[in-house]
């Protein structure tokens, strides 16, 4: 997979200007197992948060990029 901003997350949603909505989402995802918010990652490349904890998600992203 590949990993996008969550400014990406919102202008595909159709909301450009709602990043931090985009962000409050993939942060409580009920089911990150089917929809993997995990891949979406702040502008700066800080990782953000997850629902299954900040490991979990650099966990994943590691595992992923290797």
């Amino acid at each position: 997979g590949h990993t996008a901003s969550y400014a990406a997350a919102a202008t595909l949603a159709g909301r450009p200007k709602a990043v931090r909505a985009a962000a409050s989402a993939c942060a409580t995802n009920p089911i990150p197992v089917v929809v993997p918010c995990h891949r979406v990652i702040y502008a700066d490349g800080r990782t953000g948060r997850y629902r299954g904890g900040p490991e979990a998600k650099h966990a994943l992203l590691t595992l992923e990029a290797a």
